[in-house]
């Protein structure tokens, strides 16, 4: 039977948004601040696999896939490796998210991966921008997913990003994420505890290089730290990535449960902003 979010945990999602949304009132930026406006510094929504303070504009949209190939880089010999076109020939796990600006600095997105059929449903308030008077950027997070199609399993999520960018050329990411329900494909009520870290270096002008690892602060954690990392292309308003990581997932709780020992897929993000 399909497993169903208990009311407080509910009032708990809707308290975060309330508290964000007054949040607001007293950290959004100003009116001449354009949303729209190129950050050379931070081109996407990720960095791999964890989030970034990129805001998107009212009314606007983006919609982003992520590709991880099942062929594991870190088995077999490199004939072996070639010889399935380093794990293109052996399947994949694909996800489309779209997300809309629903308000000036409030995000809402839908997320689909194929790994155990995943929804995720999740809104990104970006509160604070980087400026003379703010050192970071700070963005608040909320997240429901379910496996099966949003049938069973729920996993809420509460986080936050905290971004520096330095100049135009480097943006660096603190991600704390708590996660609900992280083991419940185990059986099992846990909570876990996360903070994603990563990078983002704009080595040519449009080029960049990307990294980042989510160590388990608390709560539970199996397997490997997850770890990502590629080289990013932006082309007018797509975003192009390759990537290596140990883990297939790519939602907050997937990542909760970490890598895969002993594992490196390849895959690629693709992003396309409709502003």
């Amino acid at each position: 039977m399909a497993r169903s979010l208990t009311a407080s945990r509910v009032r708990i999602l809707l308290l975060v948004v309330l508290m964000a949304a007054g949040a607001g009132s007293a950290f959004a930026q100003s009116a001449g601040d354009d949303d729209a406006a190129l950050d050379p510094a931070e081109p996407d929504f990720t960095v791999v696999n964890i989030p970034t303070t990129l805001r998107l504009p009212l009314h606007a949209g983006t919609f982003h896939l992520t590709h991880r190939f099942a062929g594991n880089l870190r088995q077999g010999s490199f004939g072996d490796q070639a010889s399935n076109l380093f794990g293109l020939d052996q399947g994949a796990i694909i996800g489309f998210e779209y997300r809309y600006g629903v308000a000036r600095h409030l995000e809402a997105a839908a997320y689909r991966s194929s790994f155990d059929r995943t929804i995720q449903l999740y809104g990104k308030y970006d509160a604070i921008h980087q400026a003379a008077s703010n050192p970071v950027s700070v963005s608040g997070l909320v997240s429901v997913e379910g496996a099966n199609n949003f049938r069973e399993r729920f996993a809420p999520a509460l986080g936050a990003v905290v971004s520096r960018e330095i100049q135009d050329r480097v943006a660096l990411y603190a991600v704390p994420i708590w996660v609900h329900n992280s083991a419940a494909a185990a059986g099992v009520d846990r909570d876990t505890f996360y903070v994603g870290l990563g990078g983002r270096v704009r080595i040519m002008s449009t080029t960049y290089l990307v990294g980042e690892f989510s160590p388990r602060a608390a709560g539970y954690a199996p397997g490997d730290v997850e770890y990502g990392f590629g080289i990013e292309k932006r082309v007018g308003g797509h975003v192009f990535q390759l990537t290596f990581a140990n883990t297939f997932g790519t939602t907050f709780g997937q990542l909760a449960r970490g890598g895969t020992p002993q594992s490196l897929y390849l895959g690629f993000n693709l992003t396309r902003k409709f502003f």
